[in-house]
């Protein structure tokens, strides 16, 4: 009994942490007019920007509201696609570590768009964890004009067994064949878990460092967890 009167007043656990986010979301949009307003030059040099205040101490929640901000004009621009406020909540979950459950069609792909860039602020990298090697190169590929916009570029891994090159880097001359190391060193890279955790396998069985593929792993987004 006491339990619904809580519940009822002040809600439950989820309300309460929606309410959190949607004020956050708040904040994002506050910043709407000034980042329409930016030159796409000026908006792809927010990214410097923002590695500069995180090295002068402001943490990532800090630069969330102008980040997230900074990601959904740059895929405005670049894709036509806005990120509407809910799947603004959806990038804040996935900030967080959190699972969001998100049906096929609610752009989930897009969602990732916006922690991944905010992480990948740290300089330490981003892993984008797919189920196969076609999702993994669609989605790097339908992606990486937002991270292009701000000045970042992207790393695809795929099967040895594909054939061919099996890992390649997009940046503003496009996308090329690269070294399994320069596809890891990219500020995002697109894989599937397969080749994320066989490579991690193999980098432990290295006899020397300058021979490891991955460096080391800071932030993940996992498609289809479950």
């Amino acid at each position: 009994m006491v339990g619904k009167i809580f519940r009822k007043v002040f809600g439950t656990k989820n309300d309460r942490e929606l309410k959190l986010l949607r004020k956050t979301v708040e904040k994002i949009n506050q910043h709407v007019d000034a980042f329409s307003e930016l030159s796409d030059e000026q908006l792809r040099n927010k990214t410097v920007e923002f590695k500069e205040r995180l090295a002068a101490g402001e943490s990532l929640d800090q630069l969330l509201p102008e980040a997230f901000s900074a990601v959904r004009e740059a895929a405005g621009r670049s894709l036509g696609m806005r990120h509407f406020d809910t799947q603004m909540i959806g990038g804040m979950v996935l900030h967080e570590g959190k699972i969001a459950e998100m049906r096929t069609g609610e752009g989930k792909t897009l969602v990732a768009t916006l922690p991944a860039y905010l992480n990948a602020l740290t300089g330490e990298g981003v892993y984008l964890v797919t189920v196969n090697d076609y999702l993994a190169r669609r989605d790097a590929s339908w992606m990486s004009p937002v991270y292009l916009a701000l000045g970042m570029n992207v790393g695809i891994v795929q099967s040895h067994a594909v054939g061919g090159d099996s890992s390649f880097l997009v940046d503003d001359e496009g996308e090329k064949p690269v070294s399994r190391q320069e596809a890891y060193a990219a500020d995002i890279t697109y894989g599937t878990n397969n080749e994320f955790g066989f490579d991690y396998l193999r980098d432990n069985m290295v006899l020397r460092l300058e021979h490891k593929s991955q460096r080391g792993l800071a932030y993940a987004i996992v498609d289809e967890v479950d």
